[in-house]
């Protein structure tokens, strides 16, 4: 059985991070997912990619909007993908995936002018 089954048809993954601490921070996101690879599209300086910066670990979850798991968790590694293809290979996949949602979305958000980045995430196991 593939690690990442459980996200198959799933809108959502909550994706917990990890503090200095060790205290887990759980985020509901949209992802994509190619085979045994999970991408994520997200806000670069947002606090989920500084905890993935210092500490690649996490757990993902299929999960509803509001954060409510709905599967099983599964141990991964995370890091940012720097390249413009990843890039646009992920913002294509999503654009597919969520339609009209993600160009709304992506409306808003371009006109703050935030720098976003690509999170690539592999199963531990």
């Amino acid at each position: 059985m593939a690690q990442f089954d459980n996200l198959q048809k799933q809108q959502y993954i909550n994706i917990e991070t990890f503090r200095k601490s060790g205290e887990g921070v759980r985020t509901p996101v949209w992802f994509v997912q190619e085979g045994e690879v999970v991408y994520v599209h997200t806000i670069a300086d947002s606090g989920k990619v500084k905890r993935i910066r210092r500490e690649s670990n996490v757990n993902i979850a299929p999960c509803k909007m509001d954060g409510t798991v709905v599967g099983d968790w599964v141990p991964a590694s995370a890091r940012e993908l720097f390249d413009e293809e990843s890039n646009q290979k992920v913002d294509k996949l999503l654009d597919k995936k969520y339609g009209l949602m993600k160009k709304l979305f992506g409306f808003s958000l371009s006109k703050k002018k935030t720098k976003h980045t690509v999170l690539e995430i592999k199963s531990n196991k």
